[in-house]
């Protein structure tokens, strides 16, 4: 009789512990859910609104694509320190002037962002006819530019050409211009080979 309750026991323990880990694992798991739509949640609704979602199917399981070659830090274009920069906006050629009246009129304000948004509110209140001298003057530094950038253009593509030339020509041709001779060395270290014995 005793080995019969044993068992019994054994059994019963075994079922009971069993379901005890059970519940222990499915309490864990959902307070490991609560817990991560908690996180990403804004207010005290959007938890809610967030459990209630239905998960859609097609996103579940999906890697997203893998970032362009283009879009990685570092990958830009060197800038190249020669070429001329673009020329100021009317509002610009504006902003160069009023920034000296301003700093004279206002000389506490050390604030670059004051003197912006000074100079924006004055340019918003300029009619046309006031703001056409530093139209004439961007349109001016505008052509001065294009002027600039046309011969800059030229010579990119001067050296391009040149760049181009050069790796056409086999190495032999490139010795051959800069009147170096490969024998002349060999000779050499034939002479002192000799030296040594």
């Amino acid at each position: 009789m005793i080995l019969f309750t044993t068992d019994l026991f054994d059994a019963s323990s075994t079922l009971f512990f069993t379901l005890l880990l059970f519940s222990v694992v499915s309490l864990i798991s959902s307070l490991l859910l609560h817990k991560s739509v908690m996180k990403g949640a804004k207010g005290k609704g959007a938890a809610k609104r967030d459990a209630l979602k239905p998960v859609d199917d097609k996103k579940v399981g999906k890697k997203k694509a893998p970032a362009k070659a283009a879009k990685t830090k570092g990958a830009k274009a060197a800038k190249d320190p020669n070429k001329p920069k673009r020329p100021p906006s009317a509002f610009f050629v504006f902003l160069e002037e009023f920034r000296q009246t301003f700093k004279k009129e206002n000389p506490n304000v050390k604030a670059v962002s004051a003197v912006g948004k000074a100079g924006g509110e004055k340019w918003k209140s300029l009619s046309a006819a006031e703001k056409a001298p530093y139209e004439a003057k961007a349109a001016k530094r505008k052509t001065e530019y294009e002027k600039v950038m046309k011969a800059y253009n030229k010579k990119q593509e001067d050296e391009a050409d040149d760049v181009e030339e050069e790796s056409d020509k086999s190495k032999s041709e490139v010795d051959e211009e800069s009147g170096q001779d490969d024998n002349d060395d060999g000779e050499e270290e034939d002479d002192d080979d000799e030296d040594d014995d």
